[in-house]
């Protein structure tokens, strides 16, 4: 997307923050035009050293952002800190609670020195019995029973990316948008948010703590679900691939049934009705992968598109880099890590008058923008935009 005409652009935000749900907070708002200046200590955030699963973290989740070293031990780093949140619309926070009150930038402290200020605080609870705990993604989806749901009883199992961490960060995008549209409608006070990680897993496992208290059934595991319909299954198929179906309408069922074959399902007065078809799945079943055991991925692929009836290959994520949707002018943006290497990512998933966000972002190297910075605020011209922005 141009550089001019971002949504967010004038915002300035500055972020202590670290691992990935904060991070994403400030990333998203970074791609929408905010300027996000993430404040490390002298050591750097901890996340720039990870390897492993924890490779993609800082990179990926901190891209578009300039990096100012701070070191709080120090008082002059301090005031400087403040001096930067007196220019700052908001302050992205995910530490525990308790441990920036002794930096002197507690949300009593901020609010009391910064009353306009935009303080989203990321933690692993919202308030209540469970507020003083850490959390981490596992761990709330093993509490929530997200878990459960995506596994068995007797093995939960966590889904496969840090899901809620990532949400986490679009709903303190979403609470900080309020915030900043409650501000041009005339609110001259900034607010306090608190996103929790627990929260967001509880949101996604609503649907199921609901069916409970409606049917009093206890929601069972995906794995061990009842199906909706009658063909909704994973099937080999040739040469060593495999392919999801599903079979959701009765304008699917009638199509499917014809393009592979199956005219006795049609023909078959006991099958007249989904729920028919439902009951029936041990026998219908069997038969399909018999026919789609017999063809290829990408026959399979050609055919139930042009059907219009939903299917995918069982893809892994490396596999992506060459699907030609997300080759598709936009679907990647190129980015720099902070040694210069580039690196390719899928873009925000939205359109924007019909653009994209995101490309050509560049991860900080550590303190990058510190002296820019430190002469920033020092510049009456900024100070002044501040206190014009809180008028």
């Amino acid at each position: 997307m141009a550089e001019t005409g971002l949504p967010l652009e004038g915002v300035r935000v500055v972020e202590m923050t670290h691992m990935v749900m904060g991070p994403t907070c400030g990333m998203i708002l970074a791609q929408l035009g905010a300027e996000v200046i993430k404040v490390e200590p002298p050591a750097g955030d901890k996340t720039r050293s990870l390897g492993g699963m924890g490779t993609a973290f800082f990179p990926l989740f901190n891209r578009g952002k300039r990096s100012v070293v701070l070191d709080f031990e120090k008082p002059e780093d301090r005031d400087t800190m403040h001096r930067l949140l007196e220019t700052a619309d908001v302050f992205l926070e995910n530490f525990r609670d308790g441990l920036l009150e002794k930096q002197g930038l507690g949300a009593e402290e901020l609010r009391r020195l910064h009353p306009h200020l935009i303080i989203a605080s990321h933690k692993g609870f919202l308030s209540g019995p469970y507020e003083h705990r850490p959390a981490l993604d596992e761990v709330v989806q093993m509490m929530s029973g997200l878990a459960a749901m995506t596994g068995t009883k007797e093995k939960p199992q966590r889904v496969g990316s840090s899901a809620n961490d990532i949400m986490g960060g679009m709903f303190g995008v979403i609470a900080i948008l309020a915030a900043l549209y409650q501000k041009r409608g005339g609110k001259r006070d900034g607010a306090d948010i608190r996103i929790g990680l627990f929260e967001n897993c509880l949101f996604l496992v609503a649907q199921h703590m609901v069916e409970y208290e409606m049917t009093g059934n206890k929601p069972r595991s995906m794995p061990e679900r009842e199906h909706a319909w009658p063909i909704y299954d994973i099937f080999d198929a040739a040469g060593d691939g495999r392919i999801f179906i599903g079979v959701v309408t009765e304008g699917h069922w009638q199509a499917f049934c014809r393009e592979f074959g199956l005219t006795e399902f049609l023909d078959d007065p006991s099958l007249r009705t989904t729920t028919d078809r439902i009951l029936a799945r041990p026998r219908i079943l069997p038969r399909v992968a018999e026919i789609i055991r017999q063809r290829d991925v990408a026959e399979l692929s050609q055919r139930l598109d042009a059907l219009n009836i939903c299917f995918s290959p069982i893809n892994r994520p490396e596999d992506l880099l060459t699907d030609p949707h997300v080759l598709r002018p936009g679907g990647l943006v190129t980015n720099l890590t902070a040694d210069g290497k580039p690196f390719h990512v899928p873009t925000l998933p939205l359109e924007w008058n019909g653009s994209h966000f995101g490309e050509g972002l560049k991860v900080a190297p550590l303190g990058a923008d510190t002296s820019a910075v430190r002469a920033e605020i020092d510049n009456n011209d900024v100070t002044s935009k501040a206190a014009g922005r809180r008028a």
